[in-house]
Parts: structure tokens; sequence; C-alpha cells
């Protein structure tokens, strides 16, 4: 299995789909809000969000279906990243609710080359979340730095498997 891409390997235009979706629970929800110390009780108090919220139920916490999208694209994005450099854009279009389960997709938008080191490049991918139903809850722009290929072969210490530096030798 592939996990995450070269610079070489990312195409201007191509879509990665992101496979398997995570349905969302409530204690998912909750207790992301509880590590963050986000304690609104929209997405907290039941009552509360079925009372005096226009949603009547309560609503999954934006960071944690950003969260979510961001890993459910680290297989197919950043995989291999040298580091992420930036968030360009970050939308939430429809809620998102316990229950419902979450699908991403990436498209590649642009790539360069490193004007500072020739052994990577910046990858700009644009992803978007879907609900079960289709709906686009969720929609963000990145900019990922990456290696290529031919640099990163040759820092790998011989007898290491460059795809799964720590996997133990079995044996």
């Amino acid at each position: 299995m592939q996990f995450g891409r070269y610079y070489e390997e990312f195409e201007v235009g191509a879509v990665y789909r992101h496979w398997p979706g995570k349905t969302v629970t409530e204690y998912d929800d909750h207790l992301f809000c509880l590590l963050t110390m986000n304690h609104h009780p929209l997405h907290l108090d039941a009552h509360y969000a079925g009372s005096a919220s226009q949603f009547g139920r309560n609503v999954v916490v934006g960071n944690y279906v950003y969260s979510l999208l961001l890993g459910l694209s680290v297989p197919d994005v950043s995989g291999k990243a040298i580091a992420n450099l930036e968030v360009e854009s970050l939308r939430h279009v429809a809620p998102t609710f316990h229950g419902d389960t979450i699908y991403g997709e990436t498209t590649v938008l642009d790539k360069r080359e490193s004007s500072s080191k020739p052994d990577r490049g910046v990858v700009s991918v644009e992803t978007r979340g879907y609900k079960q139903d289709g709906t686009m809850v969720c929609v963000f722009r990145r900019r990922v730095m990456v290696p290529k290929q031919a640099y990163a072969a040759a820092t790998v210490p011989e007898g290491v498997d460059p795809e799964r530096p720590s996997f133990p030798e079995p044996r």
C-alpha cells in the first residue's frame, strides 16, 4: 500500500478519493471538544442544541471535521511530507451531525520545485469533505512540501526499505 507520494508522483488535476470514510460518533465529537477546550453547548449539550439552536440537535465541531479530512488525506497526499506549510483557506459549508459519515477527496491544484533546495517540491491541493448523502461539508486548500524520489532514496541507509523504514525485520 502506498503511503504518501513523492514530488514526481503528483500530477496537476489528479483527484484522490480517500477511503474508507469515518462515521462521526457523539463520543468522537465530545472528546475532541474536551481535548481542545471548546465547551460551546452547541456541541456538548443536547438539551441546549435541541431547544436553543436552529439545528435542533448537536452539531459536530468544525475543527474536528477539518482534522478528520486532513487525516483521511494523509495516505494519498502528505504521507511522505517534509512539512505542511500552509492552510490557505478553510470553509465549513454545511453542518455535520452525530452519525454522519464523512468522505473526502483531494485535487492537485499546482506543484513547483523548491527554489532553495533541489531535493524537494511544494504541492498545492484542495480537499473537499462530503457526508454520506453527497452534501459537501468542508473544503480547504493547503500547501505541502514533499521530497523528490531520487533524493529520498539516496538518504535511506542500506538495507532499509524506504517505504517502511520503521518496519522491524521478522525473526
